[in-house]
């Protein structure tokens, strides 16, 4: 296995698992013209865990829980084909799903404080698909042990494949099934026809902003951006400081919530880094999950909503009216969206077909404007992701989410802090000197972040 020079994350060896049960022969996963549009992306998250999680992999029982999960989810095992109308689909010959054995030369804590994202991205594996996918693994499984006893677990696949809800839950299914429990939220497989099967309401599609948003996103993704280095900054935020921040904007906007507050503090802090844009507006690409509100259950795939809010002066409204306003506006553009927005943008890319059925060619998603990705929808009794429990009461000491290829103005990352209540992580993706900048921004250091993956030496 190849490694970069000095690297303290050594690949030493790789196998195949495969479902513990055989798929039916002729199965197959057709992808939703969503998850086509995502095409262009990656996603890896990596689980972080205090304790040492296994023996020898080839022969532990974690391998026998995650080959018993892989039978639940037959397009995970899978690999890509092309269709005879020039889509793609999920051909689940039970190929089986690479894993990757890695050695990290520091224990966690020291890797939490001192590693960059740059060598963070050595705990996944970070492919895009080739053209020829027949062979290609789209999951990738590395499991990392560090000295002392840590581990981390990296999970990367193609975005067409599934949004972080969908790898969340599947990581978490894995660790019920280790523990012998039922699986909280089942993915619910090979019914995608609930976003990609029901009849395109035309009509929608001209009514509703969610349509003409993707339409001009779609056409400014045809522009080439100009090539700049990129950084990622993990900032965790305490419940206490959570609180205090709401408190101070609770007389302009009393109904705001952790994503509200954060989503204004950083648009703010970031527009302040930016040139200055005459006669421009601001504006805030925001991202949620929907299938809360328009699925009966937990579905396999992507079920994400873009949506653009535009303010004038951004900076100007904070320094006038303070940031509480800057948060009601966000709190009032995210609780706008009613279920026919949502259904609004399925329907655009269902629209998107050409003449022989073929879906829209994949874009950016991503960018090129400042997005914003709320979590909020994976808070719930407590956070999904710090549900993913291999070890009774041994939850994950961090999470993070990566998304790739990601481009334009930057990209923000809002979720729950492993403490759950209103604590919070936010992952911010900047041009490098922009980003260096922003971890200097007082308006964000008043709610005393600690900073983890931030390259610090001791």
């Amino acid at each position: 296995m190849s490694t970069t020079q000095q690297s303290r994350v050594v690949v030493h060896s790789k196998l195949t698992v495969v479902s513990s049960r055989p798929v039916k022969a002729g199965t197959a996963h057709a992808f939703t013209a969503l998850d086509h549009a995502m095409g262009l992306h990656t996603l890896h998250v990596v689980f972080y865990y205090n304790h040492k999680l296994f023996g020898c992999f080839d022969l532990d029982p974690l391998r026998l829980s995650l080959s018993e999960t892989l039978s639940l989810h037959p397009p995970v095992t899978g690999r890509i084909a092309q269709k005879p109308d020039g889509n793609w689909e999920v051909k689940c010959t039970d190929a089986g799903v690479r894993v990757f054995m890695a050695r990290v030369g520091t224990t966690l804590d020291d890797w939490l404080r001192s590693a960059d994202a740059s060598e963070e991205r050595l705990l996944t594996v970070w492919d895009d698909m080739p053209d020829d996918p027949s062979t290609w693994s789209p999951y990738r499984i590395q499991i990392n042990e560090f000295e002392g006893g840590g581990a981390a677990i990296g999970v990367s696949c193609t975005h067409m494949h599934a949004d972080p809800t969908c790898v969340t839950l599947l990581v978490k299914a894995w660790t019920e099934t280790h523990r012998k429990q039922a699986i909280a939220h089942p993915l619910l497989v090979g019914e995608s026809s609930a976003l990609g099967g029901r009849p395109i309401d035309q009509d929608m599609i001209k009514t509703k902003s969610a349509a003409a948003y993707y339409e001009a996103k779609s056409m400014a993704a045809k522009t080439p951006l100009p090539e700049k280095k990129i950084s990622t900054a993990t900032f965790k935020f305490s419940s206490a400081m959570i609180k205090q921040g709401l408190l101070q904007i609770h007389k302009t906007c009393p109904e705001a919530n952790p994503f509200d507050l954060l989503a204004a503090v950083f648009w703010t802090s970031i527009a302040r880094l930016k040139p200055p844009k005459n006669g421009t507006k601001h504006s805030l690409s925001i991202c949620t999950g929907f299938r809360k509100k328009l699925c009966s259950g937990w579905h396999y795939g992507n079920a994400l909503h873009f949506s653009m809010l535009s303010v004038a002066d951004v900076e100007e409204e904070e320094r006038m009216n303070g940031l509480g306003h800057v948060a009601g506006a966000v709190h009032c553009h995210v609780w706008s969206q009613k279920e026919e927005e949502f259904w609004s943008g399925v329907d655009w890319f269902g629209s998107q077909k050409g003449e022989e059925g073929k879906f829209g060619a994949a874009f950016r998603m991503y960018g090129p404007e400042l997005t914003c990705v709320s979590m909020e929808h994976m808070n719930e009794k407590e956070p999904l992701m710090y549900a993913a429990i291999f070890d009774k009461d041994k939850k994950p000491a961090h999470v993070s989410y990566h998304v790739g290829n990601v481009e334009g103005e930057g990209l923000i990352m809002v979720m729950p802090a492993p403490e759950g209540g209103l604590g919070r992580m936010v992952m911010v993706t900047l041009p490098e000197e922009e980003l260096a900048q922003l971890c200097e921004a007082q308006p964000i250091l008043s709610l005393k972040p600690t900073m983890l993956l931030s390259g610090k030496q001791a």
